[in-house]
C-alpha cells in the first residue's frame, strides 16, 4: 500500500510504500519514522492510522475533489449556456451526460483510506469493505480536538 502523510516532525507532504512486512513509516524528508505494531494492521488493511495511531478510518473514492468541482462547473456552465440560447433539449442532454459520466467514474474509481485524525491517505489496498464511510460526527469530534490542542499550544507558548 502506498500512504500520503503530513510528516509530524517536518511538516512537509511524505509518502511511503508499506507492505505486510515492513516494520516501521518512515518520512523521506527528515527520516522520521513509527514503528507498525501487530495490532495496527490485519494483512495488508490497517486496523488504525500508521503515521499518528488513531483508530477511526474512513473510506472514499480515490479522485481530485478539485477536478470534481471543475466538472460540475463546467456542466452547469454548458447547461445554462444552452437554456439561455432557448435550448432546453439540449440543456438537459447536457446534464444527462455529466450524470452518466459521474456515475461511471463512481463505478470505475478505486477507494482510499483516510484518517480522520492526521488526514494520512492509504491507497492500493484490497479489501477495504469492512471499513465505513465518513463520518460528520467523528469529524467534527477529531476537528474540535485539533482546535483545543491549538489553543493549548498557543496559551503555552512564552510571548
Amino acid at each position: 500500500m502506498q500512504i500520503n502523510f503530513d510528516c509530524p516532525k517536518c511538516l512537509t507532504i511524505a509518502r511511503d510504500e508499506v507492505s505486510a512486512q515492513t516494520q516501521q513509516v518512515k518520512c523521506s524528508n527528515c527520516q522520521w519514522t513509527r514503528p507498525i505494531a501487530a495490532e495496527d494492521r490485519t494483512g495488508e488493511t490497517p486496523t488504525r492510522c500508521l503515521v499518528c495511531g488513531c483508530s477511526d478510518l474512513w473510506r472514499q473514492k480515490d479522485f481530485s475533489q478539485k477536478l470534481g468541482v471543475a466538472i460540475v462547473a463546467l456542466g452547469v456552465i454548458l447547461s445554462t449556456t444552452a437554456m439561455a440560447y432557448m435550448q432546453p433539449e439540449l440543456s438537459l442532454g447536457i446534464l444527462m451526460v455529466f450524470a452518466l459520466a459521474d456515475m461511471i467514474l463512481y463505478a470505475v474509481m478505486r477507494d482510499r483510506l483516510v484518517c480522520y485524525r492526521c488526514h494520512a491517505q492509504y491507497r492500493r489496498l484490497a479489501n477495504m469493505e469492512s471499513i465505513g464511510t465518513f463520518d460528520l460526527e467523528v469529524n467534527e469530534r477529531y476537528r474540535q480536538e485539533a482546535i483545543r490542542l491549538k489553543q493549548a499550544e498557543q496559551s503555552a507558548s512564552p510571548r
